[in-house]
């Protein structure tokens, strides 16, 4: 089924974005990534001074790959009633990143808070922000191989599935109510004994 989205996504894999049903108190965008910085300064000029959150989807049989995802809120500038404070704007901007150069421009320059989510980005999906001032990996270590939330990522980690699988004890060897060590209750029945005769009883 083709995809709905504008500009198309190309691939067997659905565009979820096409699917969902529509949300009451946000708008979806989906933009190309030489128009990404470009639309989101666009929206921070209209009002969307707030970036909510930033993160990354990875859908490994589509064309492209990765969605940057982007949810934006747009408050009331001026002092205003709850009905108009309760029901802000918010945007959700969706660009499509290709697998084979996945790069993007950086909102850091646009919102402050977007640099620990981009490194986020970059640690876990490998997607490059251009123009980060220190993109680095943030979660895992710097020299870790490969990117953790990635669809074809090995399930052990690279280094762990290169090796041997470590042998494990065979639970039924061990029966049900027996302690870890042969001698924790007699430690135990030993230690009631002392506080016993130490008080008397």
């Amino acid at each position: 089924m083709p995809s709905t989205q504008t500009p198309p996504i190309a691939g067997s894999a659905i565009d979820p974005t096409a699917l969902r049903p529509p949300i009451d108190d946000a708008v979806i965008e989906r933009v190309a990534p030489a128009e990404l910085h470009a639309r989101l300064a666009a929206l921070r000029d209209e009002g969307y001074t707030m970036l909510l959150d930033l993160g990354a989807v990875d859908y490994l049989e589509r064309t492209p790959r990765f969605d940057v995802v982007y949810h934006l809120l747009k408050l009331p500038a001026r002092a205003a009633g709850v009905e108009a404070i309760g029901r802000p704007s918010r945007v959700r901007i969706l660009c499509g990143v290709p697998a084979e150069h996945p790069h993007v421009a950086s909102a850091m320059d646009l919102w402050r808070s977007a640099d620990w989510a981009e490194r986020e980005v970059f640690d876990l999906f490998g997607i490059v922000f251009d123009g980060h001032a220190d993109l680095r990996r943030i979660q895992m270590p710097y020299d870790w191989e490969g990117h953790p939330l990635r669809k074809d990522y090995p399930l052990r980690g690279p280094a762990r599935e290169r090796a041997p699988r470590p042998a494990f004890a065979l639970k039924s060897n061990v029966q049900a109510g027996t302690p870890p060590s042969g001698r924790t209750l007699e430690a135990l029945q030993a230690e009631v004994k002392r506080v016993r005769e130490e008080s008397g009883q």
